[in-house]
């Protein structure tokens, strides 16, 4: 391993694409809800960030939301495994970091899910720790999901990336002083994550890559 240096992945947009199961499940609790469907698009442009934030500006309540949530993660957990995917190289970029790093999830996504998603492809061998929404009090770009991971895995912040596909991943590398990596392979521009970060790759795998690179 290079200097006992540890990667950490975010999950939609990085390594998977579960926007099928995502939008399944917003629909379903509009239809529970009886709201007037509004275009995938609105919704798709707000994944990464946490649940109730999503709901809260897609139109929901404040009272309405807590329920909300419970009702989308109800849905969310008998189809998520069925409809989500492997990004294209995310395997081969797991494979590959493993050979020279330590690595971890850090995801704004329920762990508990993530982490059957992740033995449903036969992935979570490879990662020491998965931190998911339930486990910290707040949520990306706060450092407090990467500084989690880190304490679990008994790391510093010295040699250590994370790689992710919004500026929420980055800014969150940023306030947790590691280094950021962002990926194009997901569900923010190229142009509007140079905003953040010129360190940019088009997928997860040329950004393992890079990280090889960098500390070889």
């Amino acid at each position: 391993m290079l200097d006992n240096l540890i990667i950490l992945f975010d999950l939609d947009g990085t390594l998977i694409d579960s926007t099928e199961a995502i939008l399944e499940s917003f629909n379903h609790v509009y239809d529970v809800y009886s709201k007037d469907k509004i275009d995938d698009k609105y919704i798709e442009i707000l994944i990464g960030h946490p649940l109730e934030y999503m709901f809260e500006h897609l139109g929901f309540e404040s009272f309405e939301i807590e329920n909300a949530v419970k009702t989308y993660k109800n849905y969310y957990k008998d189809i998520a495994r069925e409809k989500t995917v492997l990004l294209e190289y995310a395997k081969e970029a797991v494979v590959e970091a493993n050979k020279f790093a330590r690595l971890g999830i850090v995801t704004t996504k329920t762990g508990l899910y993530s982490r059957q998603i992740m033995e449903h492809f036969s992935l979570m061998q490879y990662f020491e720790v998965l931190v998911g929404s339930e486990d910290v009090k707040n949520l990306k770009p706060h450092p407090e999901p990467i500084l989690k991971a880190l304490n679990l895995m008994n790391s510093d912040t010295k040699n250590v990336c994370m790689i992710g596909d919004t500026n929420l991943d980055v800014k969150a590398s940023l306030n947790a002083q590691i280094e950021p990596y962002a990926v194009a392979s997901g569900y923010e521009s190229e142009k509007s994550l140079r905003i953040y970060t010129n360190n940019i790759s088009p997928n997860v795998y040329e950004a393992v890559k890079k990280i090889a690179k960098r500390f070889k």
